[in-house]
């Protein structure tokens, strides 16, 4: 399939419902895959909530790139919350809706591969905050964690598919490597900014110790 039937896919109305039964579906997992396989109506309704304020911030651009990418309102930091609250998986999960929807909003798909790495992987990627939950200042170490992940994603990317516009004196490695940081990086300083204030930190703690004894 060529990368314009590819395009039209996922602009299409069946590609469109498709992509929105699939993400049913990973609602569903969030539902499922608690302690002991039971249903769990609470993490699927934080988790929702959450993916849609992702959604929302990331239609805030604040700076946009001109061979993809922008700088948002902190888009990517409510995925890491549900990976700190929930854990690697349900945050891989919820990270994944919140690409597939912005797959939905806003479709580049040139080949299979770039479009999973562009899209579920790069957001599913922030979920692996989730590692460092139980740990001390495990919010702020597990967004470095999320965000790398992210990073991860589109310099492979990058790479392999946006190679070509690399400019004179930049090859494909070096390009993505340095082009990808140049937003993501600004985000997440500004994001860590934000959750290094103490009242922050304190109300995302409280809001987690509720969502492990309620």
């Amino acid at each position: 399939m060529s990368a314009e039937q590819l395009q039209g896919f996922f602009e299409s109305t069946v590609g469109q419902i498709s992509t929105v039964a699939v993400i049913l579906l990973l609602f569903l997992g969030i539902l499922l895959t608690g302690r002991g396989k039971k249903a769990d109506t609470k993490a699927m309704v934080i988790s929702a909530v959450l993916v849609a304020l992702a959604i929302a911030l990331n239609q805030i651009i604040l700076f946009r790139m001109p061979q993809g990418g922008s700088i948002t309102a902190f888009s990517m930091l409510p995925v890491v919350v549900c990976a700190y609250f929930f854990g690697v998986r349900r945050g891989l999960m919820a990270g994944m809706c919140v690409g597939l929807i912005d797959l939905i909003f806003n479709p580049y798909v040139i080949h299979p591969i770039q479009m999973l790495l562009d899209y579920p992987l790069a957001f599913g990627a922030l979920a692996f905050a989730g590692i460092m939950r139980t740990r001390k200042f495990g919010l702020m170490s597990g967004y470095l964690v999320g965000l790398f992940g992210r990073y991860l994603c589109a310099v492979l990317s990058g790479i392999v598919f946006f190679g070509q516009y690399a400019p004179e004196g930049f090859n494909a490695v070096t390009w993505s490597v340095y082009y990808n940081i140049t937003y993501l990086g600004v985000e997440g300083v500004l994001t860590l900014v934000v959750l290094s204030i103490p009242a922050v930190r304190k109300a995302i703690d409280q809001m987690k110790m509720q969502m492990l004894t309620v």
